[in-house]
């Protein structure tokens, strides 16, 4: 008598699941973007100075890069669909929060609790819909929404935040959030099933603390790098980092129930999708920095104007995503991701090509293309990275992917930046000796500073300032986008190499799980 066959595809509850998840998605994607256009207005309220301005951008994303390892094994622990659940009532709590705050202090702890809420529910969501979608195929176009979820809010968001701005005060940012996080209160209990590892044990309360003492230095450092270059604070702060990394690593090998199962990197699909999803993020994000900066400073674009001639990337990005699944049905997911990045090795070569202002559309086609090259890899790596994990270990696994991706657009915007900068350090070195010391060396340090400078010179010689400082940015740029497209290139090769080949049709049993059931045990059940 035949095995009975397993049923793995989803049902139309799992659909519409999948848009209650997308909810957080877009929400948290919003809450990163739109921050930005609110600082004026709420400086101007609370009397923040440009290092508390700093505080209050940066605070979320250090308390979620922090806790999304813990948070994800927790959700392995007491159920994804819990912690999601108390995730969202607390990130409308502290969103509440942040939006009444009447001081710098007080808007920075909101700002943290809601980093923490959000380290919750990103992890909770990739690992739902890992266990909600068992067939592979399904769980890719699973995926590809969700990630699209996500970009679309990172489109939106400047737009977005405008149009609030201009109708209400700054808080009302922060209110957005608190419907949706309602809405998925209201409807995930009755739309999203619970998983959990039934043979969890309890939480490492050190390995939480080394892994904090590991994560938020190197996030500080690569962000501290980004701003101000290589000097003492960041160099401590790495290497502080680098000790806890190493403390941490010792301890999960010793102890009987890690916070990090480290045999998971045992898998070559996981370990190479974890490292190529980071460089790649990486890469893009140093660049997109960049390119805002060309942008506004070299093409002379308001901010608004900026965020409008980006819009075509990030749809391409969303066409890309959705398109990822749709190929998967006849090419295999390594050589889709290795084809995105050598679309996206061809967008940096573009971008290589641009010769200041009068290459703007250059400019924003090779940002499509890079955008576009990337979705595949946004899409197949998360999916290889969950995918490739017991179930049971799919909310650590999903945390992982995470966090390699706020590590990969930390050191990017740092890697990325330093090159760029050096490059523009190097051109400046000559500039015209009637100028003041001090106006050089303000010019020396950015672009921005290069244009304040140049609005303090009579017009001749600002504008010969301005000029030189605009082909010196324009031509770091050109040496980042070559690295970066040698960068993609080499991922691709990784994308070949290890995950071109032919996945099995389950993932691979982790050693405390029990073993599967026999024949005769199914049918008992059945």
């Amino acid at each position: 008598m035949s095995e009975p066959t397993i049923r793995l595809r989803a049902g139309r509850r799992a659909w519409i699941g999948l848009g209650v998840l997308g909810l957080p998605t877009i929400l948290l994607a919003l809450d990163l973007s739109i921050l930005y256009l609110a600082l004026p207005r709420l400086s101007a309220d609370l009397g923040a100075t440009n290092t508390e301005q700093l505080w209050i951008t940066d605070i979320y994303g250090f308390v979620t890069a922090g806790f999304l390892v813990t948070m994800g094994t927790l959700g392995d622990r007491i159920g994804r669909r819990r912690l999601l659940l108390i995730g969202a009532a607390a990130f409308g709590a502290a969103s509440i929060l942040a939006a009444y705050s009447t001081s710098v202090a007080m808007l920075i702890g909101a700002r943290a609790l809601m980093g923490l809420a959000g380290a919750t529910l990103m992890p909770s969501t990739l690992a739902l819909i890992t266990n909600m979608f068992r067939d592979p195929v399904e769980r890719a176009t699973a995926i590809a929404a969700w990630t699209s979820c996500f970009m679309v809010g990172a489109a939106v968001g400047p737009v977005v935040g405008g149009t609030l701005l201009e109708h209400f005060w700054w808080g009302a940012l922060f209110l957005l959030g608190v419907p949706v996080m309602v809405l998925l209160l209201v409807t995930a209990p009755f739309l999203l099933p619970e998983y959990k590892d039934v043979a969890a044990a309890r939480l490492d309360l050190a390995s939480v603390v080394l892994s904090l003492a590991a994560i938020l230095p190197l996030i500080y450092a690569g962000k501290v790098l980004a701003v101000s270059g290589v000097t003492i604070v960041p160099v401590v702060a790495a290497t502080v980092g680098i000790a806890a990394s190493i403390a941490f690593v010792a301890r999960q090998r010793r102890i009987a129930s890690p916070l990090l199962d480290l045999r998971l990197f045992r898998n070559r699909p996981f370990t190479a999708s974890l490292f190529i999803l980071m460089v790649g993020l990486a890469t893009q994000s140093g660049i997109v920095l960049l390119i805002s900066e060309h942008l506004q400073v070299v093409d002379n674009l308001s901010p608004v104007r900026a965020g409008w001639a980006l819009m075509p990337a990030s749809l391409a990005m969303i066409v890309g995503c959705i398109a990822a699944p749709i190929g998967a049905r006849r090419i295999r997911p390594g050589w889709l991701i290795a084809a995105g990045l050598t679309i996206t090795a061809a967008g940096y070569v573009m971008l290589a090509q641009i010769d200041g202002a009068r290459d703007l559309r250059l400019l924003i086609v090779g940002a499509i293309f890079v955008f576009f090259g990337i979705g595949p890899m946004a899409v197949f790596s998360q999916d290889l990275i969950v995918g490739s994990v017991p179930p049971e270990r799919a909310g650590t696994a999903a945390a992982l992917s995470e966090t390699s991706g706020d590590l990969g657009i930390a050191l990017g915007v740092a890697v990325v930046g330093s090159i760029s900068t050096a490059v523009y350090v190097e051109r400046l070195d000559f500039l015209p000796w009637t100028l003041p010391t001090g106006v050089a060396q303000l010019a020396r340090e950015s672009i921005g500073g290069a244009a304040e400078a140049a609005r303090r010179l009579p017009s001749p010689l600002g504008d010969e300032l301005l000029r030189r400082a605009q082909s010196a940015f324009t031509a770091g740029l050109h040496t980042a986008a070559v690295a970066s497209a040698v960068v993609n290139v080499g991922l691709a090769i990784i994308a070949v190499m290890v995950l071109s080949q032919r996945p099995s049709s389950t993932p691979a049993r982790s050693p405390q799980s029990p073993p599967p059931p026999t024949t005769r045990a199914r049918r008992a059940a059945s």
